[in-house]
């Protein structure tokens, strides 16, 4: 089908300014942060002086750039495993197996799973402030101390500090994931599940054999977002943790280190290498996930 005459111009009329609006926020302060992540510009001097690859040579020596990376392995392995396996749970009883019109009442459990979504991850970390309290105030230690159980110090503890965080963030992300899947399995053909029924198959069977297959599209996004996201966590351990990645930088991530780097040691140079590595991490985590979890499509 040809475009009609003067089509053409109209799209790039259309689509110029969002285009320019992209260029200008997104793609220049990218190329901007490669180019300062060769450099050792502090913040003060209007011409940065080139150094090479010296920012990257330190990073490969840094340990608390490693131990970052650290936490966000155990992120990238727990966050989305967790989040998808609730998610998925809570879905499938939602829709009783896919397909149906769901259980009664469905349409609000799903938005009262959905309401962290609209809280701001900086009030989150104030409502854990109190959760995870080190004394019988808290309302974990609370409910400990009913049952004689010591207080806990949930982030004041390096072991327990990091799956603390974890836990949050699965409280945050669940209910988004439940509602998305939710409404994939609403779009399920009937008659598929009734001839799986028919078929004798029980609910577990036909979680893993119709459900899951039929939503794997989702479900591989949905992997994604939560993989990037782990490689995040900014607003939550800056609010949240002791000491901004403490205690004993046992909560720290790359883009607090890059925001301490940059606005607290006037390293910007450094901190641009960080934000280079946290770029290619996430791309590479993305492509390869893509590319592990690609399936051929079921069609319905």
């Amino acid at each position: 089908m040809r475009m009609p005459r003067g089509g053409a111009r109209f799209v790039i009329g259309f689509l110029a300014l969002p285009v320019l609006l992209y260029v200008v926020f997104v793609i220049a302060p990218y190329l901007q942060a490669f180019y300062l992540a060769f450099t050792d510009w502090r913040g003060v001097s209007s011409t940065p002086r080139f150094s090479g690859f010296d920012n990257f040579t330190r990073l490969l020596a840094d340990p608390t750039f490693w131990a970052a990376v650290g936490h966000h392995v155990v992120l990238l392995l727990a966050l989305p495993l967790t989040t998808l396996a609730i998610a998925l749970f809570f879905a499938f009883l939602l829709n009783m197996g896919a397909g149906t019109k769901g259980v009664r009442g469905s349409k609000f459990y799903q938005a009262v799973f959905f309401f962290p979504q609209v809280l701001a991850v900086a009030v989150i970390g104030v409502l854990f402030q109190a959760v995870y309290r080190p004394d019988q105030g808290g309302v974990l230690n609370g409910l400990l101390d009913l049952v004689g159980v010591a207080p806990i110090g949930w982030l004041t503890q390096p072991k327990l500090a990091l799956w603390s965080l974890i836990a949050v963030l699965v409280w945050q992300a669940v209910g988004f994931y439940v509602v998305l899947f939710a409404a994939g399995m609403a779009n399920i053909p009937k008659e598929v599940v009734e001839a799986a029924e028919i078929d004798g198959c029980g609910r577990a069977r036909m979680f893993f054999q119709i459900t899951l297959p039929l939503l794997w599209d989702t479900v591989q996004v949905a992997w994604v977002y939560l993989g990037i996201a782990a490689f995040d966590g900014f607003a939550l351990v800056a609010t949240l943790s002791v000491d901004r990645g403490g205690p004993d930088g046992s909560t720290t991530v790359l883009p607090l280190e890059i925001w301490r780097t940059a606005f607290t040691y006037s390293k910007f140079g450094y901190a641009s290498a960080m934000g280079v590595a946290l770029f290619v991490l996430s791309l590479t985590f993305a492509v390869l996930t893509l590319r592990v979890t690609r399936r051929e499509r079921i069609e319905y």
